[in-house]
């Protein structure tokens, strides 16, 4: 959600500095069922063009066609869209479009919050009935006390319905290690929003440039790992397809708040890590050995390094937001459920 933010109001100050119009499509409410739940967002321009989506490609049209009254009164606008008798979709959706005043502002305070690691929030206010709402608008609220409002609305007048949308920090995935498969690696999880440090050995040639997607290169010794930068957002994959540079690495990782740490290879190189570590970590807690997934990832039959990537970000995924990976037509409840 954090990506799609950054790309939505960077392409928004593209557009502005082309003197071109923006306005915000926002999902706020619903009823039912559908493909995407309240607090996903759009972009549209002035000249028709969208960027992002809030379904599976059935409302978009519409709201394009919706958002002509917003670019032309300069005014908030509220609309629906009945999925129920149109592509069996199963719901209503209230959807917010809204003029941006000030893509440069919001753009720079999300990249503040970004570095900052810490999330925060976008309140809504609006009335669920359709057509122009003068008073309607969305509010991002950040850590540092800066509120900022997509459209400048007028003093509320009446009584209005409030949706609020907690932002996490964007899960960082630190890849130890820089052979083939950790390219691979780097860029299924960029293409999903993930943020993407590399970290190798020194004595390796290479650099940023090898890795498209990843945000930073780090030719770091174990020692030089820093432990206080992993948080509770951060995954951490070893696979430097060397025994003792991977033992160095985790060893220098015990205590930090990973949520994450993969280990690339069979179960029985696993075991033999697990008794090199107690023996020369014996400080390390069970409980960090056991935490550990190794093999990293989850089973699909992978076999080249595309799909042992796309095995180790869904297990990621999983951990991350306390799932238990299954088909979808197993799950008993609602598929976001």
């Amino acid at each position: 959600m954090f990506h799609e933010l950054k790309a939505i109001f960077d392409k928004a100050l593209r557009a502005r500095q082309e003197g071109k119009k923006a306005v915000l499509a926002s999902v706020v409410a619903l009823d039912g069922s559908s493909y995407r739940r309240p607090g996903v967002r759009m972009l549209i321009l002035e000249d028709e063009s969208m960027h992002g989506a809030v379904s599976g490609g059935c409302v978009e049209k519409d709201i394009l066609r919706q958002a002509a009254e917003v670019f032309q009164r300069g005014i908030p606008k509220m609309m629906h869209y009945d999925g129920r008798y149109r592509l069996g979709c199963e719901g209503l959706l209230y959807i917010l479009i809204e003029p941006i005043a000030s893509p440069k502002d919001i753009l720079e305070a999300l990249l503040a919050q970004e570095a900052s690691r810490k999330g925060f929030r976008i309140v809504s206010k609006f009335s669920r009935q359709e057509g122009l709402q003068p008073t309607a608008q969305s509010v991002f609220q950040f850590n540092s006390g800066q509120s900022l409002a997509v459209f400048h609305a007028e003093p509320d007048s009446q009584q209005q319905e409030e949706f609020t949308q907690e932002v996490a920090p964007s899960i960082r995935l630190m890849i130890v290690g820089a052979e083939h498969d950790a390219v691979a690696l780097t860029q299924i999880a960029a293409g999903i929003g993930f943020q993407v440090a590399v970290v190798a050995p020194p004595d390796d040639p290479k650099s940023l440039a090898n890795f498209p997607g990843a945000s930073h290169y780090y030719p770091w010794t174990p020692e030089q790992l820093k432990v206080a930068d992993i948080d509770s957002r951060t995954a951490v994959v070893l696979m430097t397809h060397s025994f003792s540079k991977d033992l160095k690495y985790l060893g220098s990782i015990i205590g930090s708040d990973a949520a994450y740490v993969g280990l690339l290879g069979p179960k029985k190189r696993r075991e033999k890590l697990f008794d090199a570590l107690i023996e020369h970590y014996p400080e390390v807690a069970t409980e960090f050995i056991e935490n550990l997934h190794g093999p990293a990832g989850i089973n699909i039959g992978a076999e080249t390094a595309y799909e042992i990537g796309v095995s180790i970000v869904a297990e990621i995924l999983a951990c991350m937001r306390g799932q238990h990976p299954q088909p979808l037509k197993d799950k008993t409840t609602g598929i976001h459920d």
